[in-house]
């Protein structure tokens, strides 16, 4: 589909704006509230890692359920539900008396990230033109480092208050909602085809495990980051958010990622990103009583944490790049897996030894997801941005048009 640029250019910003809310809002900032919500409802690691984890589950549902939306009513019904979830979640967290109302809003909340990434993924690769596909793509997934960035001043603001700072992430997310109702536009195109065939071409074989592995490890930081900064490396309530605000920052450089990885391939992109992202998470268990060295993980971590989910969305659309809400989703999905798994056990350690012992575990779990850097290193195509390594056959008549865009 051919657009213009402005309209291209209104996708990007709404898209990016939908993410910062439901990613960066309505689904990680649990994590830098979780001291406050833990002496609020008198919650232990392993409850708060068992709610995170519920989030994840429910994220993994709605991955399934947006693919299936997508497919059949178009991307803008998948986001238009994604801004929806976000806002009713948002406010139940911001209204909940009890702890099991607390849950169910960041379930909700949860919910509202896995309806959001495949249908902005298949809007993106339907309304901008390839030459600008993949740099599209990344700047829209680098709206949570904007959500993390917007969130921790807010809990400043909002300061014992925390409902407060809830109910502005609810109406935020509602006005995200309303523009991405503008933005979107409805498809032209309902696709009646099943699953896509083959269900798990070769490229799944590395794609799949990788993303869990990077959900495992990210669960360490995203939920208990703030919290061990609080309770063990004895930070205070500005200290520990400035630490937040700075991962939210820097995670915004997430959005060239489709450049570096055209530059060095996403076999290296994601070799290097694992790499560093364990060096991330250790300096947080190594290093928490020091506020300049966890600014430096903080942001260590954002960058890379926002690259290497960009790194998966291009490696997913390669994978399938007739169904690119298809490929997203599914890997996303494994990254909302492994995040599951990895929280509640995280909390888990956290009660039984140290949570410094949870991060050093999610640390080995990165160095693990290296060997699951894709095998194709060397044959590549042009994009518009540089040559970039292919993980994934694509039709020849199909390739010479995207050289031609």
């Amino acid at each position: 589909m051919v657009s213009s640029y402005k309209r291209e250019l209104t996708l990007t910003a709404a898209g990016l704006s939908l993410i910062a809310v439901s990613y960066g809002l309505a689904r990680y900032a649990y994590g830098l509230f979780a001291p406050t919500l833990r002496t609020e409802f008198d919650l232990d690691g392993g409850t708060l890692g068992a709610i995170a984890a519920g989030s994840y589950v429910a994220y993994c549902l709605a991955v399934v359920a947006s693919a299936a939306v997508t497919a059949r009513r178009g991307a803008r019904a998948g986001a238009l539900a994604a801004g929806t979830t976000a806002t009713a979640g948002t406010a139940l967290i911001a209204a909940a008396p009890n702890v099991v109302v607390l849950a169910l809003g960041v379930v909700l909340a949860g919910a509202s990230t896995g309806l959001a990434s495949p249908s902005l993924a298949d809007a993106v690769s339907r309304v901008v033109r390839t030459t600008r596909r993949d740099r599209a793509q990344t700047v829209v997934n680098a709206g949570t480092g904007l959500g993390v960035l917007i969130s921790g001043p807010v809990s400043l603001l909002a300061v014992g208050d925390w409902r407060l700072a809830w109910w502005a992430f609810a109406a935020a997310s509602a006005l995200v909602t309303l523009w991405i109702a503008r933005a979107v536009p409805p498809s032209r195109e309902k696709s009646e085809r099943g699953l896509p065939d083959p269900l798990f071409p070769p490229a799944t074989g590395r794609l799949l495990p990788a993303a869990a592995t990077l959900g495992l490890a990210s669960a360490a930081i995203w939920t208990f980051g703030r919290d061990i900064a609080v309770s063990v490396g004895g930070l205070g309530e500005t200290e520990s958010t400035v630490v937040w605000i700075v991962l939210g920052a820097v995670g915004l450089a997430g959005a060239f990622t489709a450049e570096l990885t055209s530059r060095a391939g996403i076999r290296r992109a994601w070799s290097a990103g694992m790499v560093l992202f364990a060096v991330a998470t250790a300096l947080f268990a190594l290093a928490t009583r020091s506020l300049p060295a966890l600014i430096i993980a903080a942001a260590l971590f954002g960058a890379v944490y926002i690259g290497l989910t960009g790194v998966l969305i291009l490696w997913g659309t390669r994978a399938y790049p007739t169904s690119p809400a298809f490929g997203v989703g599914a890997a996303f999905l494994m990254l909302a897996l492994g995040q599951a798994a990895g929280a509640p056990l995280i909390g888990f350690l956290g009660d039984l030894t140290d949570l410094r012992v949870g991060f050093l575990v999610a640390a080995a779990m990165a160095l693990l997801g290296v060997f699951f850097a894709p095998r194709e290193a060397t044959t590549t195509y042009n994009f518009g941005v540089r040559s970039l390594s292919r993980v994934s056959s694509v039709p020849p008549e199909r390739e010479s048009r995207a050289g031609r865009a």
